[in-house]
């Protein structure tokens, strides 16, 4: 089957599964009423930037914190204050997902399943119910790579959202670090295909891939500079902060001793685990599992068991239909997901976690996306729609434990524990 050339834009699609998933995430978001996993960490970092003006919880950039601590001042502290710009977080992640994806392939199934495999993935429905940092780094980061893609195939726009994607790139490394690596990627991606192109002004000409009438030097503005520059700027309330300021020019020093408290935690932990359990989805993370509220309630971080099995081959064909067939988004979508769990395969820190896999998961997701579209448009519907059915109904089967749903009894979660290594 041929590929449409102008396929209809699936943005209302894409919307309406977005606004599905933020609605899910929204559903008893109040509970539980207490702070469970790592929001005894942030909250009181966020109720601190809101009260006495410190800065606590020192290892972690100020960004996420802050956006923890907007919603506590606009809406109270309570549980829904606490979590409510996680929730808009999740959605604002699916519906960013879905434009990369269908600016990446310029098809509507890569926009639709790609909006649907992420929403239904666990990761995103997790961690939009919970104050926690890694669903802000995401949301930019994936709202960056989403500009990008547009502006690839949208070169008449390309100035606004190579603005835009830049800005993005660095709220997402303000957020958590981890989005570091990543935020390389654009801007190097971007002088590789110049350098390849072998023109002799290949700082000023503009002319060529990947963005047709923008030169290498304003590339590096607005994906090199000005994430830089947003960056530092989001660490300017530090320095009206009661205890202990920053001090100008102080901001490469606070940073070695950031790095430095991420190289601390050394005891061992019984949730930690590395990236061979990450990447085969052998190690859960029990964010919370007590009586509470006046029920049983559980909240397991897991990856999808049907798509992060699936996604891996899906990976290998990615790798394989980007140096064989020059497919730039397949091959996108493997370059990012080596780097974002490369880095933490070399990674100084010593104790580790799944939720970490939360960005490479995304790019297996892509992948898995790219895989499934290629089988769509030659007609083979039938293995696309049973992959997208069966994550739907994976994660209708996980909800009750994904979203601290009220259980039988105590021994609730054994219906679940289909691997020992999730218990």
């Amino acid at each position: 089957m041929e590929r449409n050339p102008r396929p209809k834009d699936p943005v209302a699609w894409v919307a309406s599964i977005a606004a599905a998933a933020t609605l899910l995430a929204f559903w008893r978001l109040g509970i539980p009423s207490q702070p469970y996993f790592d929001e005894v960490h942030y909250l009181p970092a966020a109720r601190d930037i809101l009260g006495a003006g410190e800065w606590p919880n020192r290892e972690h950039p100020l960004l996420g914190k802050q956006i923890i601590a907007m919603g506590i001042a606009l809406f109270g502290d309570n549980p829904v204050g606490w979590r409510l710009f996680s929730a808009l977080a999740g959605g604002l992640s699916v519906f960013a997902f879905g434009r990369a994806c269908w600016y990446a392939q310029a098809t509507r199934f890569a926009g639709i399943a790609g909006s649907v495999l992420l929403a239904t993935g666990f990761f995103t429905f997790i961690h939009a119910r919970i104050a926690m940092l890694d669903i802000f780094m995401v949301a930019f980061l994936l709202v960056a790579l989403w500009q990008c893609a547009g502006a690839v195939r949208e070169p008449e726009a390309a100035r606004r959202r190579l603005a835009v994607a830049g800005i993005m790139l660095g709220l997402a490394m303000a957020s958590k670090w981890n989005a570091i690596p990543l935020a390389v990627v654009p801007g190097a991606a971007f002088f590789f295909y110049r350098l390849g192109a072998g023109r002799r002004r290949l700082l000023l000409s503009r002319r060529g891939a990947p963005v047709p009438g923008i030169t290498l030097l304003e590339a590096a503005l607005w994906l090199g500079v000005v994430p830089l520059a947003t960056y530092a700027l989001t660490f300017l309330p530090a320095m009206f902060f009661a205890a202990a300021p920053l001090q100008p020019g102080g901001l490469i020093a606070l940073h070695a001793g950031m790095l430095a408290l991420q190289e601390s935690v050394t005891q061992p932990h019984p949730y930690q685990s590395r990236w061979p359990d990450w990447v085969l989805n052998l190690r859960a993370i029990w964010y919370l599992y007590e009586p509470i509220d006046g029920a049983q309630r559980g909240a397991l971080l897991i990856g999808n068991p049907l798509t992060m099995l699936l996604g891996l081959p899906a990976l290998a064909w990615c790798a394989w239909r980007g140096m064989a067939k020059g497919d730039n988004a397949a091959w996108g979508a493997f370059v990012l997901y080596g780097v974002a769990l490369g880095f933490w395969i070399i990674a100084a820190k010593p104790v580790q976690f799944y939720y970490h896999y939360f960005l490479p998961s995304c790019f297996l997701l892509a992948a898995l996306t790219f895989a499934l579209d290629a089988m769509w448009q030659r007609g083979r519907w039938l293995v696309p729609a049973l992959v997208l059915g069966g994550s739907v109904a994976v994660f209708a089967w996980f909800y009750p434990i994904l979203s601290a749903a009220p259980l039988p009894d105590a021994e609730g979660f054994q219906r679940y524990m289909w691997l020992g290594g999730w218990v």
